[in-house]
């Protein structure tokens, strides 16, 4: 079984609210590539990445010209499993994990499809079945992020990131904080997102006049070596995202204190392969894992959810129903939030049936 053909879509996601972030960082609508691999023997794998401004060292329009140099590495390629052509493909094209990652995700889906078997289940087998989810907050007013935060509680969700920044005023961030736990009472979890944007003096300054509200901090500053600083100053958990994204920064940020949880997302991995291998990692390291990607569709949710779902219970904190917060949606089998959770399918390989007429004329083909 073989790669015969490789389609790529650029598919328009519009966010059902503009989300605001420090240093004047937006996510309103961006591009979604998603992909199709199929091979000789007439099966096929889907796959998604996303990769939103301002996050990764990535970007929409390099996924085609990614994918046009490894296409004599693909087309012809053993298509049953991705371990073997990700290290022809990591020969070939140093990084682009992001471009890889689409690639690695239909590969795993393929294999599902061909041995009738769940991704969760080729990854171990499925430890968590509910899989809690958080609910994003824009950077907005206080009291406005309060109400969204009110509403989602009584959806069933009591996991809440709260982004900061957008201002770049610490005070406002205080009371964003204050807001937001105020509408969710005691005991549900609720993490200041600076999504790199704070300095230090400003991420210390309200994580101490919060420190009594039983508050998170994620990502306050671009290093590793801050956001450390930040933590031992401040005393507060601490969730590593931007800057954990392969096993060298995960052991930093362990030796620095500040990865009580780490954002496993699989662009920035390069993909399901890599990210599960990460897991285990953060296993070892005592982290709990938040388990998604930067953004995208039904297909890069559902990939992350069987992620999820093969991560131990104790060591995952939430999961992401990307997909919830965007339109179009492009399967419509794709799984829904309930409660304030979320479950993984249950057929073969990824599970979901994608509709492609959704998404217009393809960027790219190669067969």
């Amino acid at each position: 079984m073989k790669i015969k053909k490789i389609t790529l879509w650029e598919v328009p996601l519009t966010s059902h609210a503009t989300y605001y972030m420090a240093e004047g960082k937006t996510c309103d609508t961006v591009k979604s590539c998603i992909l199709r691999i199929e091979t000789s023997d007439g099966h096929s794998g889907w796959g998604e990445v996303c990769p939103i401004p301002h996050y990764l060292p990535a970007y929409a329009s390099g996924v085609a010209p990614a994918l046009q140099e490894l296409a004599p590495v693909l087309l012809g390629a053993k298509a049953l499993g991705p371990n073997a052509l990700l290290l022809e493909m990591d020969k070939f094209l140093l990084d682009h994990r992001y471009a890889k990652s689409a690639i690695d995700i239909a590969l795993w889906d393929i294999l599902g499809k061909v041995t009738h078997q769940p991704v969760h289940t080729l990854l171990g087998g499925r430890v968590t079945r509910e899989l809690p989810l958080y609910h994003s907050i824009t950077c907005v007013d206080p009291d406005e992020m309060a109400r969204i935060a009110k509403t989602a509680y009584q959806a069933g969700i009591r996991q809440f990131q709260a982004k900061l920044g957008a201002d770049a005023d610490w005070k406002a961030d205080v009371e964003r904080l204050k807001a937001v736990r105020d509408a969710v009472g005691n005991g549900p979890l609720v993490y200041g997102d600076w999504n790199c944007g704070a300095t230090k003096l400003d991420a210390i300054r309200v994580g101490r006049s919060v420190s009594n509200l039983d508050i998170m901090l994620e990502q306050p500053c671009e290093t590793i070596k801050d956001c450390g600083d930040v933590a031992r100053a401040t005393g507060l958990p601490m969730k590593q995202d931007e800057t954990a994204h392969d096993f060298k920064s995960m052991l930093e940020a362990s030796e620095q204190g500040c990865m009580d949880v780490v954002a496993l997302k699989l662009s920035k991995f390069g993909g399901l392969t890599k990210s599960y291998a990460a897991s285990k990692l953060a296993v070892q390291l005592g982290a709990k894992m938040c388990v998604e990607c930067t953004w995208g569709s039904d297909v890069v949710t559902a990939a992350s959810l069987h992620l999820a779902s093969a991560i131990p219970t104790k060591f995952l904190l939430n999961t992401c129903d990307l997909s919830g917060y965007v339109s179009p949606r492009i399967a419509s089998n794709a799984p829904e939030r309930s409660k304030g959770i979320i479950v993984a399918p249950d057929g073969p390989g990824l599970g979901i049936e994608v509709d492609e007429d959704t998404f217009g004329k393809p960027t790219l083909i190669l067969d």
